[in-house]
Formats: structure tokens, sequence, C-alpha cells
């Protein structure tokens, strides 16, 4: 199996731990401050846990309709979460899933980094084109950046 995958990495003024909390509600925030990218994210099964499935309807500024993905893993004491997307066209018809490893690291001085490392898993040879790839990776940079000054004009809810 042929892989693919891009990193994110993003410089937060904001705490660590705030930022994993503004990203741990991403199926709440992202539709509110990207809906071009973003419709609707529904939660299927659980409650945010490890094992809850939700579904992503894309909006028009993506040529997608729609993808589920899984929660993977959660892990509040390392600011670290993990989740895959396992169907949907997002998958293209060359991909069997698209996983993402998520970490908020500490910087020196009081704020973060959030990282995210996406990893498309393709059923043959055939990777996301480049284009796709730097799509992407704009995409989820823009959403992070949006994301974090609504967590600023909202300091209540985190």
């Amino acid at each position: 199996m042929t892989t693919a995958s891009i990193e994110v990495e993003v410089a937060s003024p904001h705490y660590a731990e705030t930022v994993f909390k503004v990203f741990n509600n991403f199926y709440i925030i992202a539709p509110k401050v990207n809906p071009q990218a973003f419709k609707s994210i529904e939660t299927l099964e659980g409650d945010g846990s490890v094992g809850t499935i939700r579904l992503f309807t894309f909006g028009d500024g993506i040529p997608f309709t729609s993808g589920k993905y899984r929660q993977d893993a959660v892990d509040a004491s390392n600011l670290s979460q993990s989740y895959t997307f396992f169907e949907g066209d997002n998958l293209m018809g060359i991909l069997d899933s698209v996983k993402a490893d998520v970490k908020i690291v500490p910087s020196a001085d009081g704020g973060s980094v959030f990282k995210q490392k996406i990893t498309y898993n393709c059923k043959g040879d055939e990777k996301p084109s480049a284009e796709t790839l730097n799509f992407e990776k704009e995409l989820y940079e823009k959403t992070f950046k949006a994301m974090e000054a609504y967590a600023a004009a909202h300091p209540e809810e985190f």
C-alpha cells in the first residue's frame, strides 16, 4: 500500500491546553468559522471519546460532498488525538483511509504550536495530486486560524 502525507504546523499565542480544547470542539466550531468548507459535522455515534463516528458534510468550497471519520484516540494529558476518515467521496476513489494525528505542543513564550500529520493510505499506487495535498494543507491552516480567532472572541467557551 502506498501512502502520501502532509504536515500542518501553526504557532498560536494561546496556551496549549486552550488550543487542545478548541480543537476538540472542531465539529462545533469549524462549520461556524468556515462554512464554505464545512457545511455541517454531525455526531452519528458516541460522545466525542474514542470510537465516536462523525459525518462531515462539506461546503461549496470543497470538491467533495461528505466523509465519515472515527475518533481513534484522545489523550488530554499529552494534548493529542487522532482520527481516521474511513468512508465518503473525500477518499477520492483511490484511498482506503485518511489518518490524522494531532499534537498541541507548549512553546517557551507561553503559547503553543498546533501540529497535525495527515496520512493518506492509498488503495494502490495512485496518490492524491500535489494540488490536492496543497489545497488540504491550506484548508487545515486556514480553518485552524479561524478557529483560533473564534476562541479569542469567545473565551468564555474555553
